[in-house]
């Protein structure tokens, strides 16, 4: 397995709206594998495909309850709001406060090319949603109403 460098913001591809994954091939498990490997390293609870230079529409995230991997995610439905603290692995020593929908069902296709529909709420769907818009060109800080720099 492999560790990647993960880019950070000013970097063009997490700007750009991340290509959809066409086939399962065994280099996409490899950057499942790896992304994880590197979110691990890093202390992440998610990482999108972008964040490592790479414009798939992939995602891993683990808040706790072992590895979820989504492969050309949609939220299908969302309920409620939450008002929370986030961070991310591509904006050191920043944080802030996002308003994001507090349940989330995602549907994504898993690492053979089924088709899952998972249900979120809590740091998964926070996680989740925020992962998305990676793939997007959307980062945490364009929807954050506060700020704040770690020292």
């Amino acid at each position: 397995m492999a560790v990647y460098q993960i880019v950070e913001i000013g970097a063009d591809v997490l700007r750009e709206k991340a290509k959809e994954v066409k086939e399962i091939t065994p280099n996409i498990v490899k950057l499942l594998d790896n992304m994880l490997d590197t979110m691990y390293a890093a202390n992440g609870v998610g990482l999108a495909a972008p964040q490592i230079g790479v414009s798939k529409r992939v995602v891993v995230i683990d808040v706790g309850e072992g590895p979820v991997e989504f492969i050309n995610p949609v939220i299908v439905e969302q309920e409620g709001q939450e008002d929370g603290s986030e961070g991310c692995l591509s904006i050191p020593g920043v944080t802030g406060e996002v308003m994001r929908a507090a349940k989330v069902v995602v549907e994504a296709l898993n690492r053979k090319g089924e088709l899952q529909r998972i249900e979120a709420e809590g740091l998964f769907a926070r996680a989740s949603q925020h992962e998305i818009d990676h793939l997007e060109g959307i980062l945490f800080v364009d929807k954050a109403h506060k700020t704040h720099r770690n020292r």
